[in-house]
């Protein structure tokens, strides 16, 4: 019998029923043995931390789900459903983290391979779990085991990822809501938090975005790189902010841009390919 694609929402805490994962899980059968145990990929709009964007919510899952992964969209914390003041939207990705992995049976998920991908703002997040997911705080308020909410990798796309970048402030503003304190500031940019645990990175971006400016790509993976971080990078000569798949689907249709979704998904399979040889051979646990 054939158990069909399943879309469900879920509420992630409580006291906060508007913190939702949204999951698309593809169908079963006899005759798909790929779908018992599935890539999986957490998905977090932009939307500046005012709300998130339904451009790049859906349109991102339904590729990535016709792609071979099962996907997740988190609403998480914004000026939309609450106070996004630090660190709240990084307990919330991390949940939705803990969520995934604890139901990865049901949800036929490869625990070991969830990745997270970001746009804009919520780029900015998902470079913070990436740079920031070892956090004693966030690790005791869910109660789980070190590593647990770790991605497997990130997807930066036109993200916010450094706060001495001139542009997108306002995200940076609403995180750390009065707090101007330099220290403080810094411990929120992800540039200044990649170290030996950062996780793999893929980031895209455009020359020509107005929104978020190339350097924070740029400014990124110099430190990746400072920090012998492995990540595949793609700055394409044209295209706005917010392209989201960069094609008719969303109403923004650059083609050359459209690359990085078949880019990015060959890129995540070529790290849970090279995981696992690492794993058999020792490497890793």
């Amino acid at each position: 019998m054939f158990t069909p694609h399943k879309t469900k929402i879920i509420s992630l805490f409580p006291d906060r029923p508007n913190i939702t994962l949204t999951t698309y899980v593809a169908g079963t059968h006899p005759a798909l043995p790929f779908n018992d145990k599935r890539k999986a990929i957490l998905i977090l709009p932009g939307g500046g931390y005012t709300a998130c964007a339904g451009i790049e919510s859906e349109p991102i899952a339904h590729h990535f789900l016709a792609s071979g992964f099962n996907a997740f969209i988190l609403e998480y914390t914004t000026l939309a459903t609450g106070n996004p003041l630090w660190p709240t939207p990084l307990l919330d990705v991390s949940a939705a983290m803990k969520y995934i992995r604890d139901h990865a049976e049901e949800l036929h998920v490869d625990p070991e391979n969830v990745f997270v991908i970001g746009f804009s703002a919520g780029g900015h997040l998902a470079a913070s779990l990436g740079t920031m997911w070892d956090n004693d705080e966030i690790e005791a308020l869910l109660g789980m085991e070190k590593g647990y909410n770790r991605p497997t990798g990130m997807i930066l796309s036109y993200a916010v990822t450094s706060i001495d970048v001139h542009g997108h402030k306002s995200s940076f503003q609403k995180i750390l809501g009065n707090n101007r304190d330099p220290e403080a500031q810094r411990a929120v940019s992800p540039d200044y938090r990649v170290s030996e645990k950062t996780v793999p990175a893929f980031i895209w971006h455009t020359r020509t975005d107005e929104g978020v400016s190339v350097k924070h790509a740029l400014v990124f993976a110099k430190r990746l790189a400072d920090c012998n971080i492995p990540f595949e990078m793609h700055i394409y000569p044209e295209g706005k902010h917010g392209a989201s798949l960069c094609n008719e689907i969303v109403g923004r249709s650059y083609p050359a841009v459209n690359d990085w979704t078949y880019d990015c998904v060959r890129w995540m399979n070529d790290i849970a390919k090279s995981n696992a040889a690492k794993k058999t051979q020792g490497q890793i646990k």
